[in-house]
């Protein structure tokens, strides 16, 4: 051996991929004996048609060690400069405490989790969202919140349409006030746009002269006013008008609650409650409404119910309203939300109590009544005579001298043409107001000379009738976590309730529940990503500016596309830009009336529902017996609909979990009549390497970072949908109001900032770095082998149902359990919830066919793994035959009364047929590594019968 290729040997630059890959060599070689393929080459030739499989590996940097990739991004991080931010509009310092830093955002145990749908294994996630709907709706002051929306600009266009699916008005204008924060107004005047909504501006004040079906007004206002909206609110429901009120949690410590002026939605950001500015987010978006809109409230709701001994239980309530069951007809196209986030906020609120987080509120509030002071006092205008945080001066031909020498003394200020914004948060000291002073004015004045006059009449800036008197956070939850030791315990006994990838894999079908590594999750907290405000100068952002240059280079090369959009903040968000971009372009060739898309029957519920979105007319398209697109029904409905149609939307591998062998004709299809294709990127993790949406024939697609490329589900959020496009689509991508660098032709926004979710970025920036090319091709090919290894154990115990024209799969198998359940009475939900005893997340449940369950094992799971689950699925179908035997009556056996606690194993009395053991370690892993679902199955029906959304007991709000 030379001593080049010793050296090569040596280098530890490959090491990454054996990390995050599973299955060693010795592993692959029996997983391909078992499925009878002669190597994992042979296997991809007989599961991914040929036509579409790339001829060239992809064009990436050789792969970095974990120590090189982190050297290198700390270098880029570096180049974000972070100067004090005072900008406010939305974004704010705040002080995370390390007790939740380190035992929530950096813990596996938290971040790893998924969404809760299988309510019995995520108690503690389900508690904590139910503490933060509950703070929601106390500092608000109304009736129901949801569990977090993507971002405040978000839920302010939720808001607008939940207005107008609740109000009484036959108007189709809707007013917003020109005192909201810029960004929001973007978000919102996009999302009115494809619906057909007209956008009335004006001063708050100014709504009673408009006929129109809501309003959005913000208190406190974008320059820092501060206004009582109850009688503006009276005349408004004189109007048939609902108005909505985009509010600051902080802010609302010391004043008055919307709800207690009449609003009918609050809406707003949680950011400051813990959460770093991360240059834009990740941050939960919170809705607050009253109850009798609850039924058309966009976003999870987190509920009360009770199990099936009768114990008090959480689930995600209403599901009813969401995408994945009414589709086009859902109240929203939301799926991933910021669940993380949400929890933190939560935690923060419950760490401060209320007594703590007024105090916090009253601070930031009497240092800006110091700074109003010496202004004032120098002889400075103050735009508003009230304000929270928030003072805006009128600075006039000083402005840019002003803001120059601010920022030569690090410090960042909001600037207008002739004013400028400055917005003190839970960070800010007195040094820096008296700094600020002595920038503005060129004296040297001290807080001390104005904080006693100011101590006389603390709240002399806020008008009396907005000041708040009413208590709020008065559940015992709020009260009691105020030391370090005392909440360290309760984040660890939430945790210990929830299954997460700590605990064992997630075979969720369409979801990618792969390992989201160490090294991957370190730059998220570094302080040069955390610390950034979105709307800092361009100047002090080249370090964010060149990570997202990078990754998009990544991506495109990965993708086949040839520009991309970091902007979306979810996939479904991605698939929102992806259609307004393809209509943008329709508009710009003189096509504005093309409107149909068409989408397969077999599509995710966000599809559909994405679609109704941007007003487009969906025509679902039929699949054949075999689970692919039926190009004959294709091809009668782009014949009918020619002259209209706009896109068809399409999964690839599609959702049935195999290679459609024409997926490239109906591309050709489509474009033939005009039409533009959207392929979803849900299944990226089974092209990455092997082929991709370009060479296929798609023209835009929305990448699911937090499936293909590891950043963390964090159990519903946060989540990352950049969309790609072929050149032509390029002008049409998303801009922003506060762009560095504006895109001719977009002139809309779909998030409050520009890169989304911009501080997790990194995540998937570094796992492409230390995958390589290679590396991130081998992932997608064991993803297949991994997936047809369980189908290959299965298939002989349960129906397989689709498979490719060799008999293969793609990245995920769904196996079908209607036979199982036409003869024995068992249900896929038993089957699902019975995994629970074998330590083991349910796959996907009916989905995309009723009655299945779809299981994807993702290339992070080894063969051990893979064993465990198969002898769990093998072992549950011989308990369902001891049931089809007449061994075990339907109503008493393991699996209907699955899952099994530790109270059912210590209960005094046993009448079951099964034995305890049975119950409660039915496999030989079990007895050594046991994880204990904290209740049995809950009951969903009551949950939604008896709709309970805060922390108080169920017992206070049963119906007769």
């Amino acid at each position: 051996m030379t001593d080049m290729n010793l050296l090569h040997a040596l280098s530890d630059d490959n090491a990454f991929a054996a990390r995050h890959n599973g299955p060693n060599d010795a592993q692959q070689a029996k997983m391909l004996q078992t499925i009878g393929a002669d190597s994992i080459d042979k296997l991809i030739e007989e599961t991914v048609p040929a036509s579409i499989r790339l001829k060239e590996a992809m064009k990436l940097d050789q792969p970095q060690s974990e120590a090189d990739m982190l050297s290198a991004l700390k270098t880029v991080a570096r180049k974000n400069v972070i100067n004090r931010s005072f900008i406010g509009q939305g974004y704010y310092n705040t002080l995370t405490p390390n007790v939740i830093l380190r035992n929530v955002l950096e813990n596996p145990g938290w971040y790893t989790a998924y969404t809760p749908y299988q309510p019995e294994i995520s108690q503690g996630r389900l508690e904590s969202l139910l503490n933060y709907q509950q703070m929601i709706m106390d500092l608000t002051g109304m009736e129901l919140a949801n569990a977090s929306l993507l971002d405040e600009a978000t839920a302010a266009a939720e808001a607008m349409t939940l207005c107008q699916r609740a109000s009484k008005s036959k108007s189709k204008a809707f007013f917003i006030s020109t005192d909201l924060h810029p960004q929001t107004i973007d978000v919102v005047v996009t999302r009115a746009e494809y619906i057909g909504i007209e956008i009335i501006r004006g001063k708050a004040e100014e709504l009673d002269n408009h006929e129109v079906f809501g309003a959005l007004v913000q208190y406190p206002g974008t320059t820092g006013a501060i206004a009582d909206l109850t009688e503006i609110i009276e005349k408004a429901h004189a109007r048939k008008t609902l108005v909505a009120v985009a509010s600051d949690l902080l802010a609302l410590t010391i004043l008055k609650a919307p709800g207690e002026m009449g609003a009918d939605v609050v809406i707003g950001s949680a950011q400051r409650f813990g959460v770093p500015m991360g240059f834009g987010g990740p941050h939960a978006g919170f809705m607050a409404t009253k109850d009798q809109h609850k039924r058309t409230m966009p976003g999870r709701v987190i509920g009360v119910s009770k199990d099936a001994k009768g114990n008090q239980a959480l689930r995600m309530a209403m599901q009813t309203r969401e995408q994945h069951i009414r589709r086009e007809k859902a109240t929203s196209n939301i799926c991933t939300a910021q669940a993380l986030l949400a929890n933190m906020a939560a935690f923060y609120a419950l760490y401060h109590g209320p007594e703590g987080l007024r105090k916090i509120g009253r601070r930031v509030h009497h240092l800006t009544a110091i700074l109003a002071a010496g202004l004032r006092n120098a002889g400075l205008e103050l735009v508003n005579d009230t304000f929270f945080d928030t003072v805006t001066i009128n600075s006039g031909k000083q402005t840019d001298a002003i803001y120059k020498k601010a920022l030569a003394a690090g410090i960042n200020l909001r600037k207008y043409s002739d004013k400028l914004g400055v917005s003190l948060d839970e960070t800010t000291k007195v040094t820096d107001v008296e700094e600020l002073l002595e920038i503005f004015t060129g004296q040297a004045l001290k807080a001390t000379a104005f904080t006693d006059d100011i101590a006389a009449d603390e709240f002399a800036a806020i008008p009396q009738s907005c000041r708040r008197t009413s208590e709020f956070l008065t559940h015992p939850v709020f009260n009691q976590y105020h030391s370090e030791t005392q909440m360290m315990r309760y984040m660890k006994k939430l945790e210990n309730k929830d299954y997460s990838l700590t605990h064992g894999m997630i075979p969720l079908g369409s979801c990618t529940m792969k390992l989201n590594a160490a090294a991957e999750m370190i730059p998220v907290t570094w302080p040069e990503f955390g610390g950034l405000h979105p709307f800092a100068p361009a100047d002090q952002t080249q370090g964010y500016q060149e990570l997202a240059s990078k990754l998009s280079e990544m991506l495109c090369e990965i993708t086949g596309y040839d520009a991309f959009s970091l902007q979306p903040n979810s996939g479904a968000q991605g698939e929102y830009a992806g259609l307004i971009a393809i209509q943008r372009y329709h508009a710009a060739n003189g096509d504005s009336h093309r409107n149909v898309c068409l989408i397969p029957s077999s599509a995710h519920g966000t599809n559909p529902a994405s679609a109704a979105m941007v007003s487009m007319k969906v025509v679902v398209v039929g699949c054949d017996a075999n689970g692919n697109i039926d190009v004959e029904d294709l091809k009668a409905k782009i014949e009918k609909h020619r002259d209209n149609l706009s896109c068809i939307m399409i999964t690839y591998p599609s959702t049935h979990g195999v290679y459609e062998e024409a997926v490239r004709e109906v591309c050709e299809l489509v474009h033939a009549a005009g039409g533009q294709v959207y392929l979803d990127g849900a299944n990226m993790n089974a092209q990455v390497g092997l082929t991709n949406p370009g060479f296929i024939g798609s023209d835009v697609s929305h990448l699911n970072l937090h499936k293909t490329f590891c950043i963390p589900h964090g159990g519903g959020g946060p989540g990352m949908g950049p969309i790609g496009v072929k050149s032509h689509l390029a002008p049409f991508l998303p801009g922003h109001v506060e762009s560095v660098k504006a895109t001719e032709g977009a002139q809309y926004a779909v998030s409050a900032a520009e890169l989304g979710s911009a501080s997790i970025l990194p995540i998937s920036y570094a796992y492409i770095a230390m995958m390589g090319s290679e590396g991130l091709t081998q992932a997608t090919k064991l993803a297949i082998l991994n997936a047809n290894y369980v189908m290959e154990r299965l298939r002989d115990h349960y129906p397989v149902l689709y498979r490719g024209t060799h008999g293969r799969i793609a990245h995920e198998c769904i196996i079908d359990i209607r036979p199982l359940k036409e003869a024995s009475g068992i249900s896929e939900e038993d089957v699902a919830k019975r995994l629970m005893d074998y330590g083991f997340h349910a796959p996907t449940m009916s989905f995309p066919v009723a009655g299945t369950l779809m299981i994807e094992p993702t290339e992070s799971e080894d063969l051990t793994e893979l064993d465990r689950f198969c002898d769990a699925m093998i072992a549950i179908r011989q308990e369902i035959a001891r049931v089809q035997s007449g061994e075990w009556t339907l109503e008493d056996n393991p699996l209907v009364n699955a899952p099994h606690t530790q109270v059912d194993l210590m209960d005094a009395e046993w009448t079951h047929a099964y034995s305890r053991e049975l119950a409660c370690y039915p496999s030989a892993h079990s007895k050594g590594a046991k994880y204990w679902p904290t209740v049995n199955r809950v009951d969903n029906v009551f949950g939604d019968r008896n709709l309970v959304c805060s922390c108080p007991g169920i017992e206070n709000y049963i119906e007769d």
